[in-house]
C-alpha cells in the first residue's frame, strides 16, 4: 500500500451524525475511471502520482469521522499549483467531481469523497515559500503542517496562534478551508483571523489570487472571506498567505478542580465578566479525566467533577496579575484546588490534560463520536446540565470537553459504530443537543465544519434566506457543482 503524509495516521474514530447513503463501512468503488480518462489523468502528474489499486482507495475513503466512508475513482497527489489547475480543467472535461484533502483529519466528512469522485490530496505540496519578518507573515503551500508553520514562525521569534487539536499532522489548506480553531481561539481568533491572501484554482481550472501584504484593505468585496471556511465547495486553496504576531514575552498555566461542573462554567463566565481575556480556558468533565488520568498518568486528581485549564500570556507583569486574579475567582466559584505551574515542564504537563483528551476517550470504545457545539458563555452552565442530563436519557456514556472559553463544547459519545440501534440512540441524542444548542442563541458547529455530517442540521440553524444564498454562491462559482459536490448542501 501507497504511504505519504495523507494516510500517515490511523482512522480516528469520531463521527457527527450519520446520513443513511454514507453509513456503510466498506462500500465497493461506485463509478471506475475509464482507462482513457485515467491515462490522460496520469499524463498530467505522472504514473506514480496517480492510485487506483483498491487497497490505496481504501485508505482514502475516510477522513477523522467515524462511520462515513466512500471509496473513490482514483486519488491523484498535485506537485503544483499548475498540476492543480491542469487536474480542474480535466476534471471539468471529463465531467468528474474532485474532492480535495490534506492529511483527512477533518471531523465532518468535508473530504470523504463523493460517488465516481477523484480525491485530489495536496500534501505533497508542502513548501514554506518565504517568512516575512518585516511584514509579519509567512507564504507557503496548501500542504505545509500547522506544525511547520508555527515552527517556522517562531524560528525568527514570531508566532501563529492557531492551534487546532490535530496541528502536528493538519494541512494549513485545510485549516482555511475549514477555518479551524483551537485551544488559543478565546483570546487569539480562528484561521481567519490570520489570513491576509490566497492562492486558488477555481472550478474551471482558472488561477487567482486575492489578498495582499496589506494589514488595511478595503478595495471592493472581501473575497478571500468567501473561501475561508468553505469546505472545498469553492475553489482549492493552494497557497496562503498568513498573518504572524509577536511573541507574547511571558506565559502562566494553571488547572483548577471544581466538584461540581456547574461551577467550572460559572468560573468560567466570572473570568470574561472580569475583563480578564486567557489565553486559553479549556473544560474537562469528570469522564474525560478518568479516561485522561488513566492513558497518560499526569497526576489529575479523581475526586472532582470538573478541571479548568487555564493560560495567561503577554507582558510579565499583566500575566502574573492576571494569574493570580484567575484563581481567585475560581476559589470564589467553588474550586477545591488551584494548581499554578511553577517551570515550562510543568505547564506542559498540565497542558497534556487537554490535548490527550480525545485520544484518552478514543481508547475507551471502537467509536469515539465527538461532537462540537457552540452557545454563548452565559449558558455554558445550561448546555452542559443539557447534555448531562441526554446522557442519562439515553443512557449512553458521555464526555465533554472544549473551549469553555470561547462556548465551544464537545459532547463526545464512547459507543461502537456496530451497534445499529445504538448509533441511532446516539443520533437522536445529538439532534436534541443541537437543537439546544440553537435554542439557547448558539451554533451547530463552532470549529469542525458542515461537511457531510452536519448538513441535515445547517437548515435548522440558518434559516431559509441563508441556504439560499450560500447555495446561489455556489451555483455562480461553481454552476457544474464539481468542487466536493454534496457537502454542506445538496
Amino acid at each position: 500500500m501507497t504511504t505519504n503524509r495523507c494516510l500517515g495516521h490511523i482512522k480516528s474514530h469520531t463521527s457527527l451524525t450519520i446520513t443513511a447513503e454514507y453509513s456503510k463501512l466498506m462500500p465497493s468503488i461506485d463509478m471506475a475511471l475509464s482507462t482513457n480518462h485515467l491515462e490522460k489523468l496520469k499524463g498530467l502528474v505522472g504514473n506514480e502520482n496517480v492510485l487506483t489499486k483498491t487497497e490505496d482507495l481504501i485508505a482514502y475513503s475516510y477522513d477523522g469521522t467515524a462511520a462515513i466512508q466512500q471509496t473513490p475513482a482514483a486519488v491523484v497527489f498535485a506537485l503544483t499549483t499548475r498540476h492543480v489547475s491542469e487536474i480542474i480543467k480535466w476534471a471539468k472535461a471529463t465531467e468528474t467531481p474532485i474532492v480535495t484533502r490534506g492529511s483527512g483529519t477533518g471531523l465532518s466528512g468535508g473530504s470523504i469523497p463523493s460517488t465516481g469522485s477523484v480525491v485530489l490530496c495536496l500534501a505533497k505540496m508542502d513548501k514554506i515559500i518565504e517568512v516575512d519578518k518585516d511584514n509579519l507573515s509567512i507564504l507557503a503551500e496548501a500542504g505545509v503542517t500547522t506544525q511547520d508553520i508555527a515552527d517556522a514562525a517562531a524560528s525568527v521569534d514570531l508566532f501563529y496562534p492557531p492551534d487546532p487539536g490535530s496541528n502536528k499532522i493538519s494541512t494549513i489548506g485545510g485549516n482555511v478551508a475549514e477555518n479551524s480553531g483551537g485551544l488559543r481561539g478565546l483570546k487569539y481568533g480562528v484561521t481567519k483571523n490570520y489570513v491576509m491572501g490566497l492562492e486558488l484554482v477555481l472550478p474551471d481550472g482558472e488561477l487567482v489570487w486575492i489578498g495582499n501584504k496589506c494589514v488595511k484593505d478595503v478595495a471592493g468585496y472581501s473575497m478571500k472571506d468567501i473561501f475561508i471556511g468553505s469546505e472545498g465547495t469553492l475553489g482549492v486553496i493552494t497557497r496562503a498567505l498568513l498573518r504572524l504576531i509577536p511573541k507574547p514575552a511571558a506565559k502562566r498555566t494553571m488547572l483548577a478542580t471544581f466538584p461540581k461542573t456547574e461551577q467550572a462554567a460559572e468560573a468560567v463566565s466570572a473570568i470574561i465578566a472580569a475583563r480578564i481575556i486567557p489565553c486559553t480556558l479549556e473544560f474537562l468533565d469528570r469522564t474525560t479525566i478518568h479516561c485522561v488520568e488513566e492513558y497518560a498518568k499526569i497526576g489529575l486528581p479523581l475526586d472532582c467533577e470538573a478541571l479548568l485549564l487555564m493560560e495567561t500570556d503577554g507582558h510579565a507583569a499583566v500575566v502574573e496579575e492576571e494569574a493570580t486574579r484567575m484563581a481567585e475567582i475560581c476559589r470564589t466559584q467553588g474550586a477545591t484546588d488551584v494548581t499554578i505551574a511553577s517551570d515550562l515542564q510543568q505547564a506542559d504537563r498540565l497542558a497534556a490534560a487537554r490535548r490527550t483528551a480525545f485520544s484518552a476517550l478514543a481508547r475507551v470504545m471502537p467509536t469515539t463520536i465527538l461532537e462540537d457545539v457552540t452557545v454563548p458563555r452565559n449558558s455554558l452552565a445550561d448546555m452542559i446540565t443539557f447534555i448531562q442530563n441526554t446522557g442519562e436519557k439515553y443512557n449512553l456514556r458521555i464526555g465533554t470537553f472544549g473551549h469553555m472559553g470561547d462556548g465551544n463544547l464537545h459532547p463526545t459519545v464512547l459507543t461502537n459504530e456496530r451497534n445499529k440501534p445504538e448509533m441511532e440512540t446516539v443520533e437522536k441524542a445529538f439532534n436534541e443537543i443541537f437543537d439546544e444548542a440553537i435554542r439557547l442563541g448558539g451554533t451547530i458547529t463552532g470549529e469542525h465544519g458542515v461537511g457531510l455530517a452536519k448538513k441535515a442540521q445547517l437548515p435548522r440553524f440558518a434559516g431559509d434566506q441563508q441556504m439560499r444564498l450560500m447555495r446561489q454562491f455556489k451555483n455562480v462559482i461553481d454552476p457544474n457543482n464539481l468542487l466536493n459536490p454534496g457537502k454542506m448542501f445538496d
